[in-house]
């Protein structure tokens, strides 16, 4: 075959490669969220999922559109970004009507003020406009709270963005908190796991998922030169996932009697 063929062949082929890479970072980080939401729904029991994983992945891929402001990375690091938000909402709206609805105690809890006289009359008077008690953050008991909280941050870093965004340095230093706090992930779950001294509730699926698209995500960004916070954190990510998985080998070979701090009488899990 002249090289002039061959030519014609691998051009095609090194085009869908790239758009297959590209789909993969745009679609990839949301697929292991997939188990674990149909556990959830199933199972109707959220408490082996921590919705701080959910805060984690919102704070991070807000600072990371912001940053695209001030530094124009590859697009579809962009739009993994807006598509992870959109799926870290489901989660949060599937994970508080269930934990509400196995919820005994009446007491609710949120992050702007009531809505009714009922609520009002309910709640503590010192606590009648913002809960900010920091046992009760991000454990609210309505998604509106949460869709709340994150407009809020969204809008003040925003702000401070586009006061500073001639900076270069806090343009990289933007970059740097977006990416170091997307790789501290696995940090809330594995905090979780070891508060219950078990892996139970938690989709091991899930956590398989993460390590190889974290991987895949570390070797996409070094061969696209992306900016060098993106390479540094990425694998700093994937180590946090190596150690979920030895958690789940740990728990599961080695049983251990869960701490008496991490029991939640408040909830029951559906039959």
């Amino acid at each position: 075959m002249e090289p002039g063929g061959l030519e014609w062949l691998l051009v095609p082929m090194q085009q869908l490669v790239s758009w297959g890479a590209a789909g993969a970072m745009v679609f990839g980080g949301v697929v292991p969220y997939i188990p674990q939401y149909r556990d959830i729904r199933r199972t109707q029991n959220a408490e082996g999922f921590s919705t701080y994983v959910c805060l984690v992945l919102l704070v991070a891929n807000i600072l990371r559109i912001l940053f695209w402001f001030g530094r124009r990375f590859e697009s579809p690091l962009l739009w993994q970004s807006i598509i992870m938000i959109m799926t870290m909402l489901l989660m949060l709206k599937l994970c508080t009507e269930v934990r509400v609805s196995n919820e005994l105690n009446v007491k609710r809890r949120s992050f702007a003020a009531a809505d009714s006289k009922d609520e009002e009359i309910k709640a503590p008077p010192k606590r009648s406009y913002l809960d900010f008690d920091l046992n009760y953050f991000w454990h609210w008991s309505k998604f509106t709270d949460y869709v709340q909280c994150v407009l809020t941050f969204t809008g003040v870093t925003g702000y401070i963005t586009y006061l500073w965004l001639d900076s270069s340095l806090f343009v990289e230093t933007l970059g740097f908190l977006a990416v170091f706090t997307e790789a501290m992930l696995g940090v809330p779950q594995l905090y979780r796991n070891y508060q219950n001294r078990s892996t139970e509730g938690m989709s091991i699926k899930m956590v398989l998922m993460w390590t190889s698209g974290d991987t895949f995500k570390t070797v996409y960004f070094i061969l696209n030169q992306a900016p060098f916070q993106f390479s540094i954190c990425g694998l700093l990510q994937v180590f946090v996932d190596i150690a979920i998985l030895l958690q789940v080998y740990l728990y599961s070979y080695y049983p251990q009697k869960p701490m008496s701090h991490t029991a939640h009488p408040a909830s029951t899990k559906a039959l």
